[in-house]
């Protein structure tokens, strides 16, 4: 349809061009043509003139009804048809004299169409070349945006709609070139904190099986010299294989979370939407979480506030509510982790604090980041668990924020979308 559109431009513009030459030619060939018949009937009234003096004043009645609107008709009576004179008698002078006036009417449409073309070219290879410049300048940085070609701005054509699909195309090529870049890096950051954390378990095992080499080496070397009977390994041994037993579940809880996140990463993590209870949903997770709690002295407190249901996937959210009381737990000092929900027409919101010292003020913007460790960050920490916490909520149309209370503690709220 453009390539149609762009044959019917070109042709308008010919034939515009062309009417206006034509026009041009036929009002200099009849100005030109008012002075030939005025010479020629000047030169034949002068003729008669010089014949007859008298005729003066027949020829100036004459050519007065004639100016005047020929009222009588008199003057339509063929008086040079009778007398044996034809229309091409009177031409044969001026033949040449039209043909110049045709001539120059049509050079100067021509040089017109010329020029106009031109100015049409011109202007197509400026835009052109700007199009040209802007695609080498986002090829080596971030250019601005592609400026309002000139026909742009009086209405749309075919080289400004290519503009427009250049400009869409190129910046989303930018915008997925910044994008594999951060995950580049995100991957190369990623990779390093995981190293990080796999080589701290690694190092601590490592050193604890020497302990135990050096310790068993040492009490047998001693039982041999005092011919006493040698110690059971499994009494010298059990504080270093308690160290070893808690790395292995340290790398065992990292093995998990790191097969977790490259599910969401790949998109992979099945989510069921069902209808789960907020207040189950609360008491399930403080559940899974009741040796530890037990063993730190701290209690969680949920109000049961009615019924209210929420599409989620209770095993995924149940992780991610236990994530955030964990923390809760680890930073809370022994007191009490507390609980609140309450729901609207648009979300489902879950508020969960404790009444410790809350976040450091600098970690409060990294801490759903991977694998980030803030200031008070637990011994054993892997620094998974609130990015892991986030990812699964926000798949389920949600949203997770941090921040401290006004008076003293971390909150963590969430909000869960009805739409």
């Amino acid at each position: 349809m453009s390539g149609r559109k762009n044959v019917f431009v070109t042709l308008g513009l010919t034939l515009s061009v062309s009417l206006l030459a034509a026009a041009l030619a036929v009002l200099l060939f009849t100005f030109h043509y008012g002075h030939l018949q005025f010479d020629l009937l000047n030169a034949v009234c002068g003729e008669v003139v010089e014949q007859d003096p008298q005729a003066r004043r027949i020829i100036a009645a004459a050519l007065k009804e004639y100016t005047g609107g020929n009222a009588d008709g008199s003057a339509y009576e063929d008086v040079l048809s009778s007398l044996g004179y034809r229309a091409s008698d009177f031409s044969v002078p001026t033949y040449r004299q039209s043909l110049w006036c045709i001539g120059a009417g049509f050079l100067a449409g021509s040089l017109l169409f010329a020029c106009t073309w031109a100015y049409r070219n011109r202007r197509e290879a400026l835009r052109i070349q700007a199009l040209a410049a802007y695609l080498e300048q986002r090829g080596t940085s971030a250019a601005p945006i592609l400026p309002a070609s000139p026909k742009a701005a009086s209405g749309e054509d075919d080289f400004s709609r290519l503009e427009d699909e250049i400009y869409k195309t190129v910046t989303f090529l930018y915008q997925t070139k910044e994008a594999a870049i951060q995950a580049r890096n995100g991957f190369a950051e990623n990779l390093s904190n995981i190293a990080h954390q796999l080589k701290t378990p690694i190092t601590a095992i490592s050193l604890s099986v020497q302990m135990m080499e050096h310790d068993l080496a040492a009490k047998a070397s001693c039982a041999r010299e005092t011919a006493m009977p040698p110690i059971s390994p499994a009494v010298t041994s059990g504080c270093y294989l308690e160290q070893i037993q808690k790395q292995l579940q340290r790398l065992t809880r990292l093995e998990e979370a790191l097969l977790l996140l490259s599910r969401i990463d790949a998109g992979t993590l099945a989510l069921e939407k069902e209808e789960v209870d907020v207040f189950t949903l609360l008491v399930l997770a403080a559940d899974n979480l009741q040796e530890l709690l037990d063993a730190s002295g701290t209690s969680v407190e949920i109000p049961e506030q009615g019924g209210m249901m929420v599409m989620a996937d209770l095993d995924w959210t149940m992780e991610a509510v236990m994530n955030l009381m964990k923390n809760c737990l680890e930073h809370g000092g022994g007191g009490k982790i507390l609980c609140s929900y309450a729901q609207n027409p648009l979300y489902t919101e879950i508020l969960i604090w404790d009444e410790g010292r809350g976040f450091a003020k600098e970690d409060i913007p990294h801490l759903f980041q991977r694998f980030y460790r803030g200031r008070n960050a637990a011994k054993n920490g892997i620094g998974i668990g609130l990015a892991l916490a986030k990812e699964i909520i926000e798949l389920q149309n949600g949203t997770l924020r941090a921040r401290n209370r006004p008076g003293a503690g971390a909150l963590f709220e969430i909000r869960l979308y009805s739409h």
